[in-house]
C-alpha cells in the first residue's frame, strides 16, 4: 500500500530526505503502527518516524519541523508509562549513534549520550565501584535520555540520587535548533549572545519565584517527597544562574522543552556488600510505622507490599508457605542495606534489627547476605506488576499509577486507596512501592472497549486525584512522569500560581508549542480519556503482553525490522482487522509487510522471554504463524525430512562439497548467483565461512571388565555437528564430534552412542519452520533412543550444540533423563578430571541464546576462564541472528545482530568460541576470526590427569 502523506508532512518528508537516508525515514503503515506504542495505555500513530543518528540531524530536523509548524516527539526506549513517547505527527527515535559513555579518571562523573541503556552505564561503572543514581525498574531497557527526561528514580534512588540531584552538566538542543553545552564556556557565551532573552526571562522567573516566600516554600515542600507532576519548578528556587535553571528544568520535562543530546551525572557508590530481608507485619499501619522507624537507619531500600500483592505472588518460589495463612490485612516490607565491607554490613544489620525489634512482625523474617536468596526476594518484588498483567482478562490493559504521600500519612493513604479500589470494582488491584519515600504504585486492569468502562476509569481517577491532593497533599506522579494521563490534573495539584509558572516556562522554551504537545500541560480536561490503546485478542501465546518493551534490547532484529513488542502490536492489529473486516486495504498492506518484517526476520531465539515481565516468547507466535503459512506441500516435505533424516543430511553434505568446489573454481560471486538460482532465492548469499562437509562414525567402545572402573557418558552429536565440519579457511580442521569424543576419553570417560545415530535429530530445524508436529516426533524419537542408550536414564547424556540441548530439555517429560549441554558437562564433569594449562591469548566468547536461557552462561564463562586469563565477552552482542538457516536466507539479520562485534574483538585474538555450529558460521563471518566450539579450547589447554584407558 503506497503511503500518501497529507500536507505539510509530504513537504517535511521531502526536506528530511535531504538530511538523512531514506531508509531511516519510516512512513509505511506497519512500522508507524509499531512505533506508535509505548508502555502506556495510549496509542497514537505517527505520520513519519525519523531515526536520528547525530545531533546535527536533530538540529536540522527541528528546523524543518519549525518551518512547517510540525509537532515533534522524541523517543528513547519507549518504556514510558504515561504516554509521553507516542505521537500522531513526527516521532524522532534514537538510532545506534547515541551510545557514547565517558567516565572521569576518578569515576566520580560519567558522561552519557541519550541512547545508552541505564544498566549498560552501570555495567561500565561497576568495576570502579560506582553507578548512576537513578535506578528505575526498567533500567535494563530504559535509556539515559528517557531516564533524565522523566526524572526517573526507583527503589534505592529516592529523592537524593535522581537525575535532577546528580546532574553535573548537559548538552541540549532547543526547539529552534540551537545547541547548548552547559559545561563548555564557549558554548555558554555563544548562547548568552544568541538567546539573551531566554536567560533573562529565566533569571527573572527565578528571582520572582524566590521573592514570593509562600510560593517558594510551596515548591520546596512539594519536592521533599518524590514528585514528577509538571515541570521541575524547584530549579527556580534551587538555582540563580539562568543556565543552571535551564538545565534543571530540562530534567523531567519529557521532551516538551528540548532534546537532550548528552548528560554528565555525578555517580554514587555501588557497595558490593548487601543484605536483604522480607519482613511481614499484621497490617499496613504497623508496616508503615516500621518504615518511619527505618527512615533514619542505613537502609538503601524499603519496599512495601500490601495483602493483595502478597496473594498475587504467594506461590512464587522463595515465598514462605506460611504467607497463605496470614490475615486479610497483612503486609510486607522488603528491606535492603548496603555497606563497603562485610564488617560494616554486619554492624548495620544489627542496628536495623534493633530498630525492627520495636515493631510487631509475623512469620519468620531475617536478613540474609546470600546473593541467590537476595536476588530471589527482589525478583519477587519486581514480579508484582507482571503478576497482575499475567492474569488480566484478554482485552483489558494493565495500568500502573504512582503517587507519593508524606511518610507520616502513608498508612492512612494506603487504606484510602484500597477503599477506592473496592468502591469502583477494581478487586484485582494491588499496591506496592518505595515506602521509604512515601511512594506507592498501584496496579489494576482496565478495559476501554465500552463507554461504561471508560466512565468507570474517569470516576476512579477523579476520586484518586482528589484524595491524593486534597486529603494528603501528595504527588499525583512520583516517578513515572506526568505524560498524558495526569496532564489534566497538574493544576489541581499545584494550584493556579505554580501552574501559570509552568505555562510561562513552556512558552519560553517552545513558543510555537511543537515539542510533544499534549504532554505535561494540557487544557483538555478529558485528555486522559482519549487515544486509548485497544488490546484485542490476537493469539493465546501473546495475549498477556503489556507492551512494556522490556524485550527489545534482547532482540536481534530490533531496529532492522521489528522487535518482539512491535511484532505483537502488528499482529494484534492484523487479528483485529481480520476479525472486524472493516478495512481490507489496510489489512492487506499490514499482512504483506508482516511476512518479512514480522515473520521472516524473527530469529525465534527466545531471549525475549528472559526479559519479558510475563514470560512471553514471541518466537513461539512466529513459529505458529510460519506453520499456518505453510501449505500441504510443505507439511509433506516436513514429513519426508523427518522420516529420512540421514538422507537429508547426506544431501546437505553433498551441497557443502559442491559449494566448496565451486568456491575454489569459479569464485564466491558466481557461487552466490548459483545458490540463489538453485534455491529459488531462499539462499541469497553464502558466507565465506561456509562449513565443509563432514561425516561422523563413532569409534566402537571397547568392552571393560568392570563398568564401575570407568565412568560412562552417552554422547549425542547434533545433526549439524555430524554434517558441518570446520570452514575451509579455519586452521583447525578436526570435526567437532571427533574432538568431543577425544576430549571425553582424555578426561577418562567411556563414550557411548545411541542407536541409529545417522537418523537422529532433535527436530530444531523443523520447529523453526513451524512444522511442530514433525519436530516433536523427531525429538521424542531421539529421547527414546537416549533413554535406551543411557540404560534407562542411569547415565548422563551430553549434547554438543546448545540450541539442541535446550530443545531436548524443554521436550523432556522424564525427570530422570539427565541431558547435559556441552558447557554444563565441561564445567561439572570434564574440567575436574583434566589438568588445565591456561593461556594468555585473548579468547572471544559468545554466549548463545540457548546457553543464556538454560542459565548456563556462567558455566560457559567459567570454562573459558579456566582456560584463558584473557576472556572477552563482547558487550553489544546478544543473539547472533544466524538462527539456524537465517544466516543463509536472511543474512541481513545476522549482519545487523553482529554489527558491533568486530570492534570488541581484541588485538591478538586468533579465535572465538561458542556452543552452536551455525552461530559460529555467522560469528566467524563478522568477527574476522574463526569461531569454534568451546570444546576446542578445552582440548588445546588440557591434558589427562591419569593414563587414559585403551578402547
Amino acid at each position: 500500500m503506497l503511503t500518501t502523506l497529507p500536507a505539510p508532512y509530504d513537504r517535511v518528508l521531502t526536506e528530511l530526505r535531504g538530511l538523512m537516508p531514506d531508509a531511516r525515514l519510516i512512513t509505511d503503515p506497519l512500522r508507524t503502527l509499531a512505533y506508535g506504542t509505548d508502555a502506556s495505555f495510549y496509542r497514537l500513530i505517527p505520520k513519519i518516524v525519523a531515526i536520528v543518528e547525530s545531533e546535527a540531524e536533530v538540529v536540522g530536523l527541528l528546523r524543518v519541523a519549525r518551518a512547517h509548524a510540525t509537532p515533534v516527539t522524541f523517543r528513547a526506549a519507549g518504556t514510558s508509562l504515561s504516554g509521553q513517547a507516542v505521537s500522531d505527527s513526527l516521532l524522532v527515535v534514537l538510532g545506534d549513534g547515541w551510545r557514547g559513555c565517558a567516565i572521569s579518571a576518578d569515576a566520580a562523573l560519567v558522561t552519557l549520550q541519550p541512547g545508552v541503556i541505564g544498566a549498560e552505564a552501570n555495567r561500565k561503572l561497576a568495576p570502579l565501584g560506582r553507578k548512576i543514581g537513578p535506578d528505575p525498574a526498567s533500567i535494563n531497557t530504559a535509556k539515559i535520555g528517557g531516564i533524565a527526561a522523566n526524572n526517573a528514580s526507583g527503589m534505592c534512588c529516592g529523592t537524593a540520587q535522581n537525575s535532577y540531584r546528580t546532574l553535573e552538566s548537559m548538552r541540549l538542543v532547543l526547539a529552534d535548533g540551537t545547541a547548548l553545552d552547559t559545561a563548555d564556556p564557549a558554548s555558554r557565551a555563544a548562547f548568552a549572545q544568541s538567546h539573551a532573552h531566554v536567560l533573562d526571562a529565566l533569571a527573572a522567573l527565578g528571582t520572582r519565584t524566590r521573592a514570593n516566600t509562600a510560593l517558594a516554600e510551596r515548591i520546596r515542600s512539594k519536592f521533599r517527597i518524590k514528585n514528577t507532576t509538571g515541570y521541575s519548578l524547584n530549579a527556580l528556587v534551587d538555582y540563580s544562574d539562568p543556565i543552571d535553571i535551564l538545565a534543571h528544568l530540562m530534567i523531567g520535562s519529557e521532551g516538551t522543552l528540548g532534546f537532550l543530546s548528552a548528560i554528565t551525572l555525578r555517580t554514587v557508590p555501588e557497595h558490593a556488600h548487601k543484605a536483604s530481608a522480607l519482613l511481614f507485619f499484621p497490617d499496613i499501619a504497623e508496616a508503615c510505622r516500621a518504615v518511619a522507624l527505618l527512615k533514619p537507619t542505613p537502609v538503601s531500600a524499603v519496599e512495601l507490599i500490601d495483602r493483595a500483592g502478597l496473594r498475587s505472588i504467594e506461590n512464587k518460589p522463595g515465598m514462605p508457605p506460611a504467607i497463605k495463612g496470614f490475615g486479610p490485612d497483612a503486609a510486607a516490607l522488603l528491606v535492603e542495606t548496603r555497606a563497603e565491607s562485610a564488617d560494616a554490613l554486619a554492624a548495620q544489620v544489627e542496628g536495623i534489627g534493633a530498630v525492627l525489634a520495636q515493631t510487631t512482625t509475623i512469620g519468620d523474617g531475617a536478613f540474609t547476605t546470600d546473593p541467590q536468596a537476595c536476588e530471589g526476594f527482589w525478583k519477587i518484588r519486581k514480579g508484582l506488576f507482571p503478576a497482575v498483567g499475567a492474569v488480566r482478562q484478554t482485552g483489558t490493559t494493565v495500568i500502573i499509577e504512582d503517587v507519593a504521600f508524606p511518610l507520616d500519612r502513608l498508612a492512612d493513604a494506603t487504606l484510602a486507596l484500597q477503599a477506592l479500589f473496592a468502591k469502583h470494582g477494581y478487586h484485582e488491584a494491588i499496591i506496592f512501592g518505595h515506602a521509604l519515600e512515601g511512594n506507592l504504585h498501584f496496579v489494576f486492569t482496565q478495559a476501554f472497549d465500552t463507554d461504561a468502562e471508560i466512565d468507570r476509569y474517569r470516576r476512579f481517577m477523579d476520586e484518586v486525584c482528589a484524595m491524593v491532593v486534597r486529603d494528603y497533599d501528595g504527588s499525583l506522579k512520583a516517578e513515572h512522569g506526568t505524560g498524558r494521563n495526569m496532564a489534566p490534573f497538574v493544576e489541581l495539584e499545584w494550584g493556579p500560581q505554580a501552574y501559570a509558572l509552568m505555562k510561562e516556562i513552556k512558552s519560553l522554551f517552545d513558543p510555537l508549542g511543537l515539542l510533544n504537545p499534549g504532554v505535561i500541560l494540557n487544557g483538555d480536561p478529558d485528555a486522559h480519556l482519549k487515544d486509548l490503546k485497544a488490546m484485542p485478542a490476537a493469539h493465546g501465546l501473546v495475549d498477556t503482553c503489556i507492551e512494556c518493551g522490556f524485550c527489545e534490547p534482547t532482540c536481534p532484529s530490533h531496529k532492522l525490522t521489528l522487535s518482539p513488542r512491535q511484532r505483537i502490536v502488528g499482529w494484534r492489529e492484523i487479528a483485529r482487522l481480520s476479525r472486524d473486516g472493516a478495512d481490507p486495504a489496510r489489512l492487506d498492506a499490514l499482512s504483506a509487510a508482516y511476512d518479512y518484517q514480522g515473520i521472516d526476520t524473527c530469529a525465534a531465539c527466545g531471549l525475549c522471554s528472559t526479559a519479558c515481565p510475563v514470560g512471553i516468547e514471541t518466537g513461539l507466535l512466529v513459529k505458529a504463524l510460519r506453520g499456518q503459512r505453510r501449505g500441504a506441500v510443505a507439511q509433506r516435505v516436513g514429513d519426508w525430512v523427518a522420516d529420512h533424516t540421514a538422507g537429508t543430511l547426506e544431501m546437505a553434505r553433498t551441497g557443502l562439497r559442491l559449494a566448496d568446489l565451486a568456491r575454489r573454481t569459479v569464485g564466491p560471486a558466481a557461487l552466490d548467483t548459483a545458490a540463489r538460482v538453485l534455491t529459488g532465492g531462499h539462499v541469497t548469499r553464502l558466507p565465506r565461512t561456509l562449513p565443509t562437509a563432514t561425516r561422523f562414525t563413532p569409534a566402537p567402545a571397547a568392552p571393560t571388565e568392570s563398568s564401575d572402573a570407568i565412568p560412562e557418558v552417552v554422547y549425542i552429536p547434533s545433526c549439524v555437528s555430524r554434517s558441518m565440519g570446520p570452514a575451509a579457511s579455519d586452521p583447525e580442521q578436526t570435526p567437532l564430534p571427533q574432538k568431543v569424543e577425544g576430549l571425553m576419553r582424555k578426561a577418562g570417560f567411556r563414550v557411548l552412542y545411541p542407536q541409529d545415530l545417522a537418523g537422529q535429530c532433535c527436530g530444531m530445524p523443523l520447529e523453526s519452520k513451524g512444522l511442530a508436529a514433525q519436530a516433536d516426533a523427531k525429538a521424542d524419537a531421539m529421547l527414546a533412543a537416549l533413554r535406551a542408550a543411557s540404560r534407562n536414564s542411569a547415565l548422563p547424556i551430553v549434547m554438543d550444540t546448545s540450541p539442541c540441548a535446550l530443545r531436548l530439555k524443554k521436550r523432556l517429560t522424564d525427570g530422570g533423563l539427565a541431558i547435559l549441554d556441552v558447557a554444563e558437562f565441561l564445567h561439572r564433569h570434564a574440567l575436574p578430571r583434566l589438568e588445565i594449562v591456561r593461556t594468555d591469548e585473548p579468547v572471544v566468547l559468545h554466549l548463545t541464546c540457548s546457553t543464556r536461557r538454560m542459565g548456563l552462561d556462567g558455566a560457559l564463562t567459567a570454562v573459558a576462564r579456566a582456560c584463558s586469563s584473557n576472556v572477552v565477552i563482547p558487550e553489544d552482542v546478544g543473539c547472533c541472528g544466524f538462527a539456524g538457516d537465517k544466516g543463509f536466507s536472511t543474512p541481513e539479520l545476522n549482519a545487523h545482530a553482529l554489527r558491533h562485534l568486530a570492534k570488541d574483538v581484541p588485538a591478538g585474538a586468533k579465535s572465538g568460541y561458542s556452543t552452536s555450529r551455525t552461530c559460529e558460521i555467522g560469528l566467524s563471518q563478522h568477527a574476522g576470526v574463526p569461531y569454534r566450539s568451546i570444546v576446542y579450547l578445552v582440548d588445546a589447554c588440557s591434558r589427562a590427569k591419569a593414563p587414559v584407558p585403551a578402547f
